[in-house]
């Protein structure tokens, strides 16, 4: 019962930022417009009180990648266009895996049990294989700019892997597209549109990049099948020959 009452004031309590979200119009502020209208104010704003703004910023980040709301791009072009590349990257970097941990956290707590409960046999080969192989799957899921960062963040809460991994495996595989959007926020009055910073070219060089491990896992552990299975056929080749012999 108290868990139940538990889970329900955590939906609550999402539910009701989110419509607070809405009701005020706050998404007006986490616009590409707004952010390039206001850049000349936020930077002056950045220069008088460098650790207030560092600090509200990332708890901003935190709370609209927690909530699954959307202006997460938009945030980290904010970052780029105020704190530059090396710092923008490690604040971005940071509040997103610790915001998107918190959002599967949240899915984990208050849906898995019914999900599981509901699709449980169906499910369970897909949470076989991300207890073997989660973080592979993971890594190529955040080096691939198509699948939407808070769909994966709510997916994951609904498998079996461990928060400890979502979050470094998320630090990992959210970097590189990081750099790219917060040195894109670096250019800000170039760019018209957060659609001209990801080209085809550079998707399908993430996509490849995030392939890779899991290639090449499959490749390692074929090879060693292939190995233990040629040793035993040698083994087996011994000792026929041993038998023959006597």
């Amino acid at each position: 019962m108290k868990t139940a009452v538990k889970k329900l004031s955590i939906v609550a309590f999402v539910v009701g930022l989110i419509a607070l979200f809405q009701f005020l119009h706050l998404g007006d502020y986490l616009s590409f417009s707004y952010l390039k209208g206001s850049k000349e104010q936020l930077e002056l704003l950045y220069s008088r009180h460098t650790v207030a703004v560092a600090v509200s910023y990332m708890i901003i980040y935190i709370l609209v990648t927690s909530m699954s709301l959307p202006g997460a791009a938009v945030m980290t072009l904010a970052g780029g266009a105020l704190f530059g590349l090396m710092t923008g990257t490690v604040i971005v970097s940071f509040a997103s895996s610790i915001g998107a941990t918190l959002a599967c956290f949240v899915s984990r707590y208050v849906l898995r049990d019914w999900v599981q409960g509901r699709f449980g046999t169906r499910l369970k080969a897909i949470n076989q294989g991300i207890e073997r192989e989660g973080a592979f799957y993971l890594f190529t899921l955040r080096l691939i700019p198509i699948f939407p960062f808070w769909l994966i963040n709510l997916l994951m809460g609904l498998t079996a892997i461990r928060l400890v991994t979502f979050y470094w495996v998320s630090q990992i595989g959210m970097l590189p597209a990081t750099l790219i959007y917060v040195n894109a926020g670096k250019q800000l009055s170039e760019i018209s549109s957060p659609s001209e910073i990801l080209s085809p070219a550079l998707i399908l060089s993430l996509a490849l990049l995030g392939l890779f491990p899991i290639a090449a896992k499959k490749l390692l552990n074929f090879y060693k099948e292939r190995y233990r299975v040629h040793q035993k056929t040698d083994s087996a080749q011994n000792v026929d020959n041993k038998k023959s012999r006597r």
